[in-house]
This record gives structure tokens, C-alpha cells and sequence, in this order.
């Protein structure tokens, strides 16, 4: 493992296997303040400063209004991790929300998230 990059926000490690990043998040447990993430042997821990707290609500919220004013129907939930261990990534999300788009778009949406990830 290698250590390099330290900031006071966040902290990269490199040479970091899956099986390692595996562990790790299941022993830091779900209620913490860091975030992960994971790609292809590095991993990047996260500890979000208050303006990035700040900006996660604004635009939560702005997502939010957009979709009622258009009449889309959502559900809002906590934090959340996505990982795919076929290909060596993982991130976790400040906050996930699903929302009730008609299917064109959303083939396009899942097409878009499985060729970035």
C-alpha cells in the first residue's frame, strides 16, 4: 500500500486490492462521515468539507423542485454505495434519489452509468 496526495479533506491510497476495499467498507460500517472511492487499486477517502455540504443540499434541492414542477414522482434516500467488482470501482453517493422517468430516458440514464463506471 502507498500513501500519497494528503490533504486535510481527503487522503489517496494506492495498491489497494478489492478484497481491501471490501473490508474496509464493511468494517468502517455504514454511519460515518468519510466517503469512498474505489478505482482499479486506488482508493480516495473523502471527508466532505461544510461547503461541500453546503452545495449537496442546494443542488438536492433544486433537483428536487425541478421534478415536482414537471410532475415527476421521486423518492429521496440516505447515502448509498455502488460498487462493481467487474470492474475494480465503487463509489458512494451523499444522497441517492429515484425518480419515475419514462423509459427512454431511462435506458439512456443506465446506459450512461454502466459505461462510466
Amino acid at each position: 500500500m502507498t500513501v500519497a496526495k494528503n490533504r486535510a479533506d481527503r487522503v489517496m491510497l494506492y495498491d489497494i486490492s478489492w478484497e481491501q476495499f471490501e473490508n474496509l467498507l464493511k468494517d468502517l460500517g455504514e454511519h460515518r462521515a468519510a466517503r469512498l472511492a474505489y478505482d482499479r487499486t486506488t482508493l480516495e477517502i473523502i471527508t466532505p468539507l461544510p461547503e461541500h455540504e453546503y452545495y449537496k443540499e442546494v443542488i438536492g434541492d433544486l433537483v428536487k423542485d425541478i421534478a415536482e414542477e414537471l410532475a415527476i414522482d421521486y423518492e429521496s434516500y440516505g447515502s448509498t454505495t455502488w460498487k462493481r467488482e467487474s470492474r475494480m470501482a465503487g463509489v458512494e453517493s451523499d444522497t441517492t434519489n429515484y425518480y419515475q422517468l419514462p423509459p427512454t430516458f431511462i435506458a439512456a440514464k443506465k446506459a450512461f452509468w454502466l459505461t462510466s463506471l
